[in-house]
């Protein structure tokens, strides 16, 4: 009985957990230029973060933004369970859910023309600990970018 009650309960909190992830959060996008500030928890990483332990190299490119975003895309739609939902000339913002409980992680880049640069984010909307995979992510899109 109770081993069917803590099922139960466990069940229901990973549907509450799911159904909460599906909201965007409000800190996406670009504010004054910038992508938004990666959370307390360890579930972000970023290239405008002053975070050290979140803080990665934005990634450099030579071509034009329009074939540098679609390179981008590229990458991204070859990723399974993940889904372009916003981008403009020079932002992109994509949804990665995961395998099992289909918690969504938000990826964006910022393509800076000026410097030839790439600034990226990538975060877990709901949780604390992510257990590396926004930086094993980003690194993987890294390697494919290069």
């Amino acid at each position: 009985m109770l081993i069917g009650i803590g099922i139960a309960f466990v069940v229901l909190i990973g549907i509450i957990l799911v159904l909460n992830s599906r909201s965007q959060p409000a800190a996406i996008g670009i504010t004054d230029g910038k992508l938004a500030a990666c959370p307390q928890s360890p579930n972000c990483v970023s290239t405008q973060t002053d975070q050290p332990e979140k803080q990665m190299e934005p990634l450099g490119f030579t071509d034009s933004v329009d074939q540098t975003r679609e390179k981008i895309k590229a990458i991204l739609e070859s990723m399974p369970r993940t889904r372009l939902v916003a981008q403009s000339e020079n932002y992109l913002h994509f949804e990665v859910r995961s395998l099992l409980m289909r918690y969504v992680d938000d990826v964006e880049f910022l393509i800076n023309p000026e410097k030839k640069q790439i600034d990226f984010r990538s975060a877990s909307r709901i949780g604390y600990s992510d257990l590396g995979v926004n930086r094993d992510r980003m690194e993987t899109i890294t390697r494919k970018f290069q």
